[in-house]
């Protein structure tokens, strides 16, 4: 049995756990407020954008952009989006179990796999499974920019251009409330299938460029946009997942101090009740 000097150790040093998971609850609170609202900045301009992509196509459906035809796939692509640091809770395990779950129905259809990785714990993951890595973006920051995506992302896009590869999809977690993250996978390319489902209303445009620049222009900010909502939706999960780790961890250690100092209590009790039977048991020898 413990005795009381190591349960107060341990109780002291629970304690000191428990202050820095609060700082870390309190932190995580309050740069997830600045990230929904980066996220709610964010989501007009990705469905209006979508909204204009729709109406310049329909409006021109001569005009076939390799970014919206349908072709064989016999290679694809995946922008699997995390965070940079750890410590909230499943969210990353849960991207990246929807990754493997999509590449794997690929896989099965003998469709070869290559990876753009868009935060460290993606990177590190990808690279331990022995995926494909052709492109990756880190250290984002709090306040990620898209200027700090374009490289990643034209690789693909690159990539897609040339017929190299097929689809290319997005990975990400969307942020649904405080409590709930939800991984997404999307297709990016090829986005014809989304623009038609996205169209309501036919419009017709007057065109300053001629509509082929306008619309490779539209489609290439489109793209970025997508990816880059993608990444502003992740950090919000980030910061709600990771608030709500540590006040769980907060709350675990708050109990484990309850049961440690019951029974440092106890074992206090004990020791005196010892100590009084062996005086009584002297007292009674003499």
């Amino acid at each position: 049995m413990a005795t009381g000097k190591e349960i107060r150790n341990q109780i002291k040093s629970i304690k000191n756990t428990q202050k820095i998971t609060r700082a870390m609850q309190m932190v995580a609170a309050s740069k997830m407020r600045k990230a929904q609202q980066q996220m709610r900045t964010s989501r007009p301009y990705a469905e209006k954008i979508r909204n204009v992509l729709c109406h310049v196509h329909q409006a021109h459906p001569e005009y076939h952009h390799p970014f919206l035809e349908e072709r064989e796939v016999k290679r694809a692509a995946f922008i699997v989006i995390t965070s940079d640091r750890g410590l909230c809770g499943g969210l990353n395990a849960n991207v990246h179990k929807a990754a493997i779950g999509a590449m794997s129905l690929l896989h099965d259809k003998k469709v070869e796999i290559e990876v753009c990785a868009i935060g460290t714990k993606g990177l590190a993951f990808m690279q331990r499974v022995g995926a494909n890595v052709i492109s990756q973006a880190s250290a984002l920051g709090d306040r990620p920019r898209i200027e700090d995506l374009i490289g990643a992302v034209k690789v693909m896009l690159d990539a897609y251009a040339e017929s190299r590869l097929d689809q290319i999809h997005l990975v990400y977690n969307r942020f649904i409330n405080t409590m709930t993250q939800r991984p997404m996978v999307e297709q990016l390319l090829p986005c014809g299938a989304r623009v038609e489902e996205n169209l309501k209303h036919h419009w017709d445009y007057i065109y300053d460029p001629d509509a082929k620049e306008v619309l490779d222009e539209l489609l290439t900010r489109y793209l970025e946009a997508q990816v880059f909502h993608g990444v502003v939706e992740n950090l919000a999960s980030e910061q709600s997942a990771r608030m709500v780790a540590m006040k769980s961890a907060t709350d675990n250690a708050g109990k484990l101090i309850d049961e440690l100092t019951l029974r440092y209590n106890k074992a206090r009790q004990a020791a005196i009740t010892q100590e009084i039977s062996e005086i009584v048991g002297g007292a009674a020898a003499v």
